[in-house]
């Protein structure tokens, strides 16, 4: 008896062979990682144009420079954490650490909190204390946990956002004040630009920011949008909690950026909003979205689209909303992913611009443990490509330079870097760091919002 077209994929799916692609190793040192604390970034540490490494661990931060080299390292109590609602921030992989000129000397530092709530300013090449700054944390937390180099006066990168979760309870980032850097570093001024308390924060991470009418000054999201002056500006009608957040610019018709949120309970919707409102909602048979990615998974449709995981503990059942909110794809992992992968699913899930064509994928690492990575399409969920790994940790940035995306994995003491061996067929596009979500969006990541 021949098999069916889906028994036929499915086999297909099945039996695809692990990548020949060799990483490059980087050795990194320092603890070996937890399954949920600590993470890493790529930023320009030493201002050579190229993308360096931070990687955070319990009690340790370290610095690479883009071949690998170890530029420092410190061991120090700072602020990462595993479960935000049981801990506080940043949360799970959530790396705990900042980067940008935040003193106009054109020269990068590296900042962080430690879990004495001071915040340390360090130049990023060589690690030496610049500054530590003991901050007042508002009454009802323990200390501020997550901060965010943001860019609220219209000066660059000169703003700090810290966040703070409550202390009793189960834990959610309401509570927001922002500063000037300028004034932090001269230790004149310790006064906040402003404060809230009723921040819609994520359940499980911390706040993002982005410039989302393209005025020059970053807006705070979450289920509320603050304005750059610490007003509210949107709050969406959630009745669950939110679990995962993003920013892009999902329909390109409408002037600016917008911010997908996904609810957990209250009919698991997914929600589409910008700074002056809510514009679609969404569920698919109000099954709990959990986990996404945005990006142009189907180039022939206009703007992009947004990939949900699901809940499931195993069988994972994705489904896919285009920029209208309406439902455009759903199948079963179990029926696309490689064989011997865990059927508990995908997780750490990233879109990717991986071929240099217009249609992006998605990268993910195996579900609740240091497993495989895979690049798979998201509409179908044809999985492209599959690394041989033991994977704690799954970033993706664009570190080689021709705007393609890289994939980065954390294996023990090891940095892994998979790069395309393949010609990118249009090298004429600007690297993705030169938009204001993306570097915002890579150093404020964990593993519910990548």
């Amino acid at each position: 008896m021949s098999q069916s077209s889906t028994e036929k994929s499915r086999t297909q799916a099945n039996s695809l062979a692990y990548s020949q692609i060799e990483p490059l190793v980087i050795p990194v040192g320092g603890p070996a990682p937890d399954r949920r604390i600590g993470g890493l970034i790529t930023t320009d540490i030493n201002d050579d144009g190229q993308q360096d490494f931070i990687i955070t661990k319990s009690d340790y931060i370290a610095v690479h420079d883009h071949s690998g080299k170890k530029l420092w390292a410190k061991q120090i109590n700072i602020q990462v954490v595993g479960k935000s609602e049981q801990n506080g921030l940043p949360g799970t992989h959530g790396p705990g650490v900042q980067a940008a000129d935040v003193d106009g000397d054109q020269k990068t530092e590296v900042l962080f909190l430690t879990k004495d709530n001071t915040l340390h300013i360090v130049e990023g090449f060589n690690g030496q204390t610049q500054k530590t700054i003991k901050l007042p944390s508002l009454e009802g937390t323990e200390g501020w946990e997550h901060l965010v180099v943001a860019n609220f006066r219209g000066k660059g990168d000169r703003d700090l956002l810290l966040q703070a979760t409550n202390a009793e309870g189960y834990r959610m980032g309401r509570y927001l004040a922002a500063y000037s850097l300028d004034n932090l570093l001269k230790g004149e001024n310790l006064k906040p630009l402003w404060t809230r308390d009723d921040f819609l924060a994520n359940a499980h991470n911390g706040a993002r920011v982005a410039d989302l009418d393209g005025d020059g000054k970053d807006e705070v999201l979450g289920g509320t949008i603050i304005s750059p002056l610490g007003e509210l500006l949107v709050r969406i009608p959630i009745k669950g909690h939110i679990d995962s957040l993003f920013v892009a610019d999902v329909r390109p018709d409408i002037p600016g950026l917008e911010v997908v949120a996904l609810e957990e309970g209250g009919g698991n919707r997914v929600f589409l909003y910008n700074r002056d409102r809510v514009i679609w909602k969404t569920h698919y048979k109000h099954q709990e979205p959990q986990n996404a990615a945005i990006g142009d998974f189907d180039p022939q449709r206009p703007g992009l689209e947004v990939w949900c995981r699901s809940r499931y503990q195993k069988h994972q059942k994705p489904f896919v909303f285009d920029a209208q909110g309406q439902l455009i794809a759903n199948y079963q992992m179990d029926d696309v992913a490689p064989k011997g992968w865990t059927e508990k699913g995908v997780e750490v899930i990233f879109p990717i611009d991986w071929t240099g064509e217009s249609r992006q994928l998605v990268a993910v690492k195996e579900r609740h443990k240091p497993g495989d990575v895979g690049i798979f399409d998201a509409l179908s969920g044809e999985f492209l490509h599959r690394f041989k790994e033991q994977a704690a940790r799954l970033y993706v940035a664009d570190v080689s330079g021709d705007w393609r995306e890289e994939v980065m994995v954390l294996n023990g003491n090891q940095l892994h870097i998979y790069s395309n061996p393949e010609a990118n067929p249009n090298l004429d596009r600007p690297r993705l760091w030169t938009q204001n979500q993306y570097r915002r969006s890579k150093m404020t990541w964990n593993y519910y919002s990548p």
